[in-house]
């Protein structure tokens, strides 16, 4: 993880969680979101010069009412973001999960696809706290 002008953290590269894990990335045709990942930076870009734009404003000494109508479009852009994030995971990976479980058989399918939807719902959970 890198930390941002902003503060916040970001990935490095690749699939930390796999990677801490010893694991490859997933195999099944990349991640939801490939087929949109220009429209994804190209909208993750437009809210980090939201934040930059925050952080100009403090810099400013701009009206705190003012600042925080500001906060709130880049707390609602982000949110907006994470959820079709979460709609392009649950279409991909776990309906993926969930086909490639139907062809294996005993338990191992079953727990893959139940491990899939433990993660979404952990991720749900995390973006019901914010």
């Amino acid at each position: 993880m890198t930390t941002t002008a902003a503060g916040t953290t970001a990935p490095t590269g690749g699939d930390e969680r796999s990677q801490a894990s010893g694991q490859a990335s997933p195999t099944h045709g990349g991640h939801g979101y490939a087929h949109q990942k220009d429209q994804h930076l190209k909208r993750l870009r437009r809210i980090e010069g939201q934040v930059r734009g925050l952080q100009r404003m403090v810099e400013e000494d701009v009206y705190c009412i003012d600042i925080l109508t500001q906060v709130s479009a880049g707390t609602k852009a982000l949110q907006s973001f994470a959820l079709q994030l979460l709609e392009e995971h649950l279409r991909h990976c776990v309906a993926s999960a969930a086909v490639e479980s139907a062809a294996k058989e005993g338990d191992e399918g079953e727990d893959e696809v139940d491990a899939k939807v433990a993660e979404a719902t952990a991720a749900i959970a995390r973006l019901l706290r914010t």
